[in-house]
């Protein structure tokens, strides 16, 4: 029923682009380490209205036959600010189809009335008891894609055998079922619940258990440049510097508010480093903020750049390339991680604490889980493409707690330093 979609596939028709076409319609998308991604537009291997509807109908099947009480926990949805013209998608619109396959079935969701930070999706599902959620996002990949990114209701990212039993689902089930396609079932139906202000009062309540340092926090003198990368994440970072006691960090005016097109970037990821994080630097220059924090769209990452004193007007780029780990308190317990940079996780850590995991948050926050569920207090948790998990509220990478940690760090290591 989306128009540009079948024009796409009807103009490769005519073209005689057999290839593409087998290309496109002969493969299904799998889930990977970051759940479903692929390009915009039509294909059974790209991201387009069927291909989720498709997927949230498969998913309905795999919960219904797992939760006897999953119409009344309930189904997150959360989107962020992605779109194409040519395909006629955008992450708000994936979004509401996701959730009309639910309300059609009578499933109670909870979607989100604005674009949240891909972290506040995995957070409700464990704060309102959901079974699982969906993020409609495509992180920090270029600006044609899009993804399809699932919780599992331990609030971390789905891990096999669910993503293998939901792909049979999903393919038991590919002909769209009445209501899948009406959208405006978010705008009607008394089973959608807005969860938007629970959760970001909630969000910002707990992130204030990780603040140590409130009162030098409140008078710090350090300066902070915030990019959002033209993401969700400027209205969220400020928020959070603000439950910390900060003065709010200096945005990057042209990358502040949401653009799909990404403007500004040739690849809106902060992993690149000083390539994207240009007009931030030139900012910090002119505003003599000594560092810098840079979410990415979804703002679950988060790259950090420092002036150093001894070096005029010179950013060090920290790219954070390290690896996959996590370690708590209890010194009997475990340290999780991929091994890239085994020696000094050894210096930071001790030996004994290490346990490998494969890479991804989606076995990170499992593993988490885990150990909170065997009595273990888990600090910090991190993988190599800059992604932090500071705490448990949120059992995946956030780049908004990650960012006002970072800031409080700066501040207290100041402070030391005087």
């Amino acid at each position: 029923q989306n128009q540009k979609t079948k024009e796409q596939i009807e103009s490769l028709l005519q073209k005689g682009k057999h290839k593409e076409l087998r290309d496109r319609l002969c493969c299904r998308l799998t889930f990977g380490t970051a759940g479903l991604r692929s390009a915009m537009g039509a294909g059974f291997c790209y991201i387009n209205d069927l291909t989720v509807i498709q997927s949230t109908q498969g998913i309905y099947k795999y919960l219904e036959r797992n939760f006897s009480d999953f119409k009344q926990r309930g189904f997150v949805v959360g989107y962020d600010t992605r779109g194409q013209v040519t395909s006629n998608c955008s992450s708000k619109k994936l979004a509401k189809l996701t959730a009309a396959v639910l309300l059609a079935k009578d499933v109670l969701v909870y979607f989100f009335s604005t674009y949240v930070p891909t972290p506040f999706v995995p957070y409700a599902v464990q704060q309102l008891g959901a079974v699982a959620g969906v993020m409609i996002t495509a992180s920090h990949n270029r600006k044609e894609d899009n993804g399809y990114k699932v919780y599992w209701e331990n609030g971390a990212q789905i891990t096999s055998p669910h993503d293998k039993e939901i792909l049979k689902c999903i393919e038991e089930c590919v002909e769209p079922w009445n209501g899948s396609w009406n959208e405006n079932l978010v705008d009607t139906s008394p089973l959608r619940q807005d969860p938007l202000k629970k959760i970001c009062d909630s969000y910002m309540e707990d992130l204030t258990k990780i603040c140590y340092h409130r009162e030098l926090n409140m008078q710090s003198s350090l300066k902070f440049v915030h990019t959002s990368f033209h993401g969700v994440g400027h209205d969220y970072v400020q928020l959070a510097f603000k439950a910390f006691g900060f003065q709010p960090p200096i945005p990057v005016p042209e990358q502040k508010d949401p653009d799909p097109d990404f403007s500004t970037v040739k690849c809106p990821n902060p992993e690149e480093g000083e390539s994207v994080l240009e007009l931030s630097l030139r900012l910090a220059e002119k505003e003599d903020a000594r560092v810098v924090v840079a979410t990415d769209p979804d703002a679950d990452r988060l790259a950090v750049a420092e002036q150093q004193e001894n070096l005029s007007a010179h950013y060090d780029v920290d790219g954070f390339v390290m690896s996959t780990w996590g370690f708590h308190s209890d010194p009997s317990g475990a340290l999780c991680q991929w091994v890239l940079n085994l020696g000094l996780l050894e210096a930071v850590t001790g030996r004994e604490t290490l346990v490998e995991t494969l890479p991804g948050f989606k076995w990170i926050g499992s593993r988490v889980k885990n150990l909170l569920d065997n009595g273990k207090e888990v600090l910090f948790a991190f993988e190599e493409s800059i992604g932090f998990m500071c705490g448990t509220s949120v059992l995946d990478k956030d780049g908004v707690s990650a960012a006002v940690v970072i800031a409080e760090m700066a501040t207290y290591l100041q402070g030391q330093s005087l």
